[in-house]
């Protein structure tokens, strides 16, 4: 739990809403106790009022609220439910994006959603799925007509190549920059170097399109573009994701076309012979080996443990502490073997979060029966009283008792819905989490490093390692307001710490 984490609340109720009851008093009083019960401190109420939920993102309450989760002002927003979020699929898609960017929290109590716990984290999960489907449609439907305007010889948008530019939808010549251009592939042909290339270009005065200096990475890209020799190659790369790199499509997808060279075919071989030699030489450094429990081991000292380059151990630098990286995991698995066939202090767990969301939920239900029949009683007070079948003296001994009642039930009933809130989103459903955990086990050979750790970060708290024995800690249920912590003592037996 993030004591003194640092909260607004989001509330939208349409006129249609406040007809229904549905007050911002009421929504505001639901998320402040639940933020009480997770001693979370509310700094902003973000209030859309009367507002339709069509379209909310160009809101002055929106923005305001955005700036402050991009600021840092605020790490997370409380709100009734999704819809009260956005009703618009896309710009809810936006919201979930943003907040997952700024590493900050959403929290739908109608849903049971909190992304600050570890199962909520899977909302995340689910929505860039969602979103990544809906990039990955427009993307084809895009690609698909790449090739088409490529071989018919049209702008696929975007600058043309240094040294070209577009005339009437045509690449040409620039008789600018295409001197420069050729300059660049001779200029390596003598020095072989693309750092020198670049400092006798910057040295003349010649300066890129946008008005900067030619760096090493400019250099190498123009050598690499068969453009300068009379072949436009189009629709070759694609993009891995926002902000990763690019990657070559297979040659059968490329599209060439012919355009006017500015070298020679001899002086474009040249330089990527020269290229293709210096790449067979340069050394590529092996990719550091992931560890699959960094950040969640800890030393019995209380210190951070870490596999150090080259070696497969964590290892504590305070008092030297080892475990084999290959022994924790079979430990690890076998703890999850032991929870699938021996389930019965989950249960009993689950069982009584279930058994006292039941005894709240019923007892909310009575509070909102009573509340109904109690505003319909004084409708009708009111009612006789202007058709004066009530005098002023019998009317309030009869109203104020139901009016002192009411507002009591409107002050009790938010707060046991946050009760229920709060146990309903840490509380997981026994059958899923059992079914998760058997296909854990039998899939776990076959998974991937990636699908692996974000098990581990989902059900895991932390691993303590002790000279004799590892205490591993589950995330599971809800009780008291506190996690259940799950520390099932190992004995190594054979699996000793090796030095």
């Amino acid at each position: 739990m993030e004591s003194g984490k640092i909260v607004g609340i989001w509330i939208r109720v349409s006129t249609e809403d406040q007809v229904k009851g549905e007050s911002p008093e009421h929504h505001e009083k639901r998320a402040r106790y639940y933020a009480e019960s997770k001693s979370w401190n509310v700094k902003e109420v973000y209030l859309l009022e009367a507002v339709s939920g069509k379209s909310v993102m160009e809101h002055s309450e929106t923005k305001r609220m955005l700036s402050d989760i991009k600021s840092g002002k605020i790490s997370g927003i409380i709100f009734s439910k999704l819809a009260r979020l956005a009703r618009n699929t896309k710009e809810l898609l936006e919201f979930a994006e943003i907040f997952r960017k700024y590493n900050a929290d959403l929290i739908s109590l109608q849903e049971s959603i909190d992304t600050s716990t570890p199962a909520g984290r899977l909302f995340y999960t689910m929505i860039a799925a969602m979103a990544q489907w809906e990039r990955e449609e427009i993307a084809e439907r895009v690609a698909a007509s790449v090739p088409v305007r490529a071989k018919m010889g049209k702008p696929l948008g975007g600058q043309a190549p240094f040294g070209y530019r577009w005339v009437d939808k045509k690449l040409v010549i620039d008789p600018t920059e295409a001197p420069i251009r050729k300059l660049i592939h001779e200029l390596f042909v003598q020095h072989k170097r693309k750092k020198t290339v670049a400092t006798i270009l910057n040295q003349s005065g010649h300066l890129t399109r946008n008005g900067s200096k030619f760096t090493n990475t400019t250099i190498l890209r123009l050598l690499h573009d068969p453009c300068v020799k009379g072949v436009r190659r189009v629709n070759y790369t694609k993009s891995l994701g926002d902000k990763k790199k690019w990657e070559l499509k297979p040659e059968s997808e490329w599209v060439l076309t012919e355009v006017e060279p500015i070298i020679s075919e001899e002086l474009w071989d040249k330089c990527q012979l020269i290229l293709s030699e210096q790449a067979s030489k340069n050394h590529i450094p092996l990719k550091k080996s992931p560890n699959l429990f960094s950040g969640i081991v800890e030393c019995d000292c209380g210190a951070k443990m870490y596999v150090p380059t080259r070696q497969h151990k964590y290892v504590c630098t305070n008092c030297k502490n080892k475990i084999l990286a290959g022994d924790l995991e079979e430990i690890y698995l076998g703890e999850l073997n032991n929870i699938n066939h021996s389930p019965e202090h989950l249960l009993e767990a689950i069982k009584k979060a279930n058994s006292e969301i039941a005894e709240k939920e019923q007892l909310l239900s009575l509070f909102q029966s009573e509340r109904t029949k109690l505003k319909k009683e004084m409708d009708e007070l009111v009612k006789l009283y202007l058709q004066k079948e009530i005098p002023n003296e019998g009317f309030g001994n009869h109203y104020n008792p139901l009016f002192d009642r009411s507002k009591e039930l409107d002050e009790k009933i938010p707060i046991l819905q946050a009760e229920i809130d709060f146990l309903l989103i840490n509380n997981l459903n026994k059958d899923e989490i059992l079914n998760e955990i058997q296909h854990y086990c039998d899939q776990w050979k076959s998974l991937d490093f990636a699908t692996k750790r974000t098990i581990v970060e989902t059900i895991t708290n932390k691993i303590i390692i002790g000279k004799e024995e590892i205490s591993i800690h589950f995330h599971y249920v809800s009780d008291d307001r506190k996690f259940i912590q799950n520390g099932i003592q190992n004995h190594r037996g054979s699996l000793q710490q090796q030095a």
